[in-house]
């Protein structure tokens, strides 16, 4: 845990300070990374063997989202094996494989943790629902009906479930309800039970940390301990049969008291890193609790304020766009920097996953190709200076966009976005149906799982040409040069950007990774501008990035880079890096404005600075 002595049990490193927090974590969806036997899914195998690409890129821990055995109605997130492999994606062997692989790299592995449901189809419901007197019927949460005044059969609670309708579906056999926050094939496993959490400890994490891997991205953790008075929640949607009811759920009375018992019993006797996801915490004060290191709960966790801006809430309406200023983005960035001083608390950096669209489509600007280009650009920068450990999403690196605005409903595979459009659908209402597929192609989940873009070839180099891929692969890699093979012959080109500042965000970890942060110009709705410092030995880091695509001035907005730097300290200051390509620069103040979308560091830290 932070602040501890910790052990690497791969290299037998010990210090003060854990890897993990300098780390790079780079998360892989496997089913659209890299597809090596031709039926158009990603796989194991095809992870493996570019594996050296990500090394080059300077990844320490691989994230591999789920690939167990599962009816993939929710991409995996829907297991009915913990310990055994989904087909499509390889073997046991392939995943012994590629730890191996990952550790002869000196790279770590985690794996998905998804312990807050199952899938229907687990064993452990099949038998839960077989019969009330069955020995894991209390491993699920059952309910019986109530009756409504013309003794209609109706939920025990009114709670609605992230992917629209019900939280609790009938089952006739076993004559209940069961609970599922997400789909009605994921049923909630009763963390009450303590058989069930230890068949959880033993089946889902003892198994493959035995096998060699490094820990977990720990998937809703905070929703184990759940109101077990089951009331109904408050009516906030009038004429909606169900009502959101996250307080029902999210971060309950014991989920504390299940964590370090998780902690005590697997983690910390494998010495295994934990990120856990912090669903509806927003908060720093209900965060800290979980990721204090004297309370031996999580490593860090993810917190979800800034990557959720322009939804329009976590149930109804999700999908209706909501659009946000700029200072609302900076502002949730300074809470969750601010934060950590003063706490023995830790904190992740990321700006895409697998649930959210593509950060270039979001924070950026697409509308040309300079633009995109700048803005990927400026958007890496920004993630990399910032205090926590940096989390990147596949094709993260090279820019990868959102669908295209013109491709229909039909290219839209995940349960989460087909739920939401077909509700609108039902309600009649032709605006609802228009804004909810708008905020589709801005926000939904399936643009971060469009096919990883390879090289411009058939199906991008994801998988071999005339093979049926199993999400359509984006224009962008053919009609832009998107892709790695064309960003790899560019020395200046996103690609080569990450890894520069990859570099230089180690090399100067003091100041960029643990560096405590000061929020400039707030209130400024097109420059994000702040200062990190490590105070012992007085280096800083004088951050400005420009969120327009019109140039900025910084002498205006009160920003003298001296001034900012200290340099009355008796350092000299210097320009560390641009996003800018070398035939941009010309015309370009170096000290007092910013062209379009670009982005620039200056520090006071000259006597190494140079060089990466």
């Amino acid at each position: 845990m932070a602040d501890q002595l910790h052990h690497d049990k791969q290299n037998g490193w010990v210090g003060k300070t854990p890897y993990w927090k300098e780390a790079v974590f780079y998360q892989v969806y496997p089913a659209s990374f890299k597809d090596s036997n031709g039926d158009g899914w990603g796989d194991i195998p095809g992870l493996i063997s570019e594996l050296d690409y990500l090394r080059d890129l300077g990844v320490d821990v691989v994230w591999l989202s789920p690939m167990f055995e599962s009816p993939q109605k929710d991409m995996g997130y829907d297991i009915s094996d913990y310990q055994a492999v989904y087909e499509r994606y390889g073997t046991l062997a392939d995943v012994d494989t590629l730890i191996q692989s990952c550790h002869d790299r000196n790279m770590k592995l985690i794996l998905d943790l998804v312990v807050n449901h199952t899938s229907d189809e687990h064993p452990w419901f099949k038998e839960s629902r077989s019969s009330k007197t069955n020995p894991k019927r209390d491993w699920y949460i059952w309910k019986p009906a109530r009756y409504d005044s013309d003794g209609n059969r109706i939920p025990p609670t009114n709670w609605r479930s992230y992917f629209a309708g019900p939280t609790w579906t009938w089952d006739d056999k076993a004559q209940e309800y069961y609970l599922h926050l997400y789909g009605s094939f994921q049923p909630d496993l009763n963390w009450e039970n303590p058989s069930c959490r230890e068949a959880i400890y033993q089946d889902t994490m003892r198994f493959w940390l035995d096998r060699g891997v490094d820990g977990f991205r720990i998937d809703t953790i905070n929703k184990y301990s759940k109101r077990t008075d089951f009331p109904d929640a408050p009516i906030t949607f009038p004429g909606q049969p169900n009502q959101p009811a996250p307080e029902m759920w999210c971060n309950g009375p014991r989920i504390h008291e299940f964590i370090r018992e998780m902690q005590e019993k697997v983690l910390t006797p494998y010495h295994a890193l934990s990120v856990g996801e912090l669903s509806n915490t927003p908060l720093p004060s209900a965060v800290i609790p979980y990721v204090s290191a004297a309370r031996r709960e999580l490593d860090m966790a993810f917190e979800f304020s800034m990557i959720r801006l322009g939804t329009g809430g976590a149930f109804h309406g999700k999908y209706l766009y909501r659009p946000y200023p700029l200072s609302e983005l900076k502002a949730h960035v300074a809470t969750w920097q601010a934060f950590l001083e003063g706490t023995d608390a830790w904190h992740t950096v990321f700006c895409e996953n697998h649930d959210n669209g593509r950060a270039v489509s979001r924070f950026g600007d697409t509308r040309s190709l300079k633009n995109w280009e700048r803005s990927a650009k400026t958007i890496a920068l920004w993630q990399a200076t910032l205090t926590g450990s940096l989390f990147l999403y596949q094709g993260q690196e090279i820019g990868m966009k959102n669908m295209p605005r013109e491709w229909g409903i039909e290219e839209y595979k995940d349960c989460e976005s087909i739920g939401f459009y077909q509700e609108a659908v039902a309600s009649g209402d032709a605006d609802r149906i228009a804004k909810t597929m708008d905020g589709l192609r801005i926000l939904a989940r399936d643009h971060s799982r469009l096919p990883f873009q390879w090289d411009d070839s058939a199906n991008a180099g994801f998988a071999d040409k005339g093979v049926a891929s199993w999400m359509r692969v984006h224009d962008s890699a053919f009609e832009e040069g998107l892709n790695v093979m064309a960003q790899r012959g560019d020395e200046e080109s996103v690609l080569a950007f990450y890894k520069t500042v990859l570099k230089l965000r180690k090399k100067h970890s003091e100041v960029f990774v643990h560096g405590a942060f000061r929020h400039l110009v707030p209130g400024d709705e097109a420059l994000f501008a702040y200062v990190k410092e490590e105070h012992k030995s007085g280096k800083k880091a004088l951050v400005v990035l420009n969120f327009s695509a019109e140039e900025q001035g910084l002498l205006s907005r009160g920003i003298a880079v001296g001034q900012a730097l200290g340099c009355g300290e008796g350092r000299e200051t210097m320009l560390l890096i641009t996003t800018l390509r070398q035939d941009e620069r010309s015309g370009i103040d170096s000290t007092s404005q910013l062209g379009p979308w670009e982005g620039r560091v200056y520090v006071n830290f000259v006597e190494d600075a140079q060089g990466v």
